[in-house]
């Protein structure tokens, strides 16, 4: 199909099994990993939830030097300090003192969180779409406009 391509206005060939149907799709799979419709499925879902988790980290981000008044890149050592990281400015509310509590309360959360969401047995049913569930994860309604949903789609995986 005539679309952009991975190496811009270069012809480059572009595998069989990539139709351009998939968004960000732009032809690039040099290894054929994707060739099994199987494994294509899992790498299209997998590359959704690294987006989205690309996202939050932005915020994790723009957050420390939002409220406070560090880069974010130092905002992190402060835990190993001795008055350790007062989240949100406020030592009453969170104060975390140890790195090895944090990094396994954040590997628990977000182990619960990824197991919740791969049993595909949330709270509105089991038949919804793991990737794009919609319903109440929509309540903007932005996914009313097939067109417009695409175009979100290609955006989310850009970070665009």
């Amino acid at each position: 199909p005539d679309r952009n391509k991975w190496l811009g206005p270069f012809d480059t060939p572009v595998p069989d099994y990539l139709k351009g149907e998939l968004p960000g799709d732009y032809g690039f799979d040099p290894q054929g990993l994707g060739a099994d419709p199987a494994n294509l499925e899992k790498f299209v879902e997998a590359e959704i939830i690294h987006a989205r988790w690309a996202m939050l980290g932005t915020l994790g981000c723009l957050v420390p030097e939002i409220l406070g008044d560090q880069v974010w890149f130092k905002a992190g050592a402060k835990i190993f300090t001795e008055e350790g990281i007062d989240y949100l400015g406020n030592p009453g509310w969170i104060n975390a003192h140890s790195i090895l509590a944090v990094l396994g309360f954040q590997a628990l959360l977000m182990g619960l969180s990824e197991a919740y969401r791969a049993s595909s047995k949330g709270p509105l049913g089991e038949d919804l779409d793991i990737s794009y569930p919609g319903k109440a994860f929509d309540p903007l309604g932005l996914a009313d406009d097939p067109t417009a949903f695409a175009e979100l789609k290609v955006k989310e995986i850009k970070g665009r």
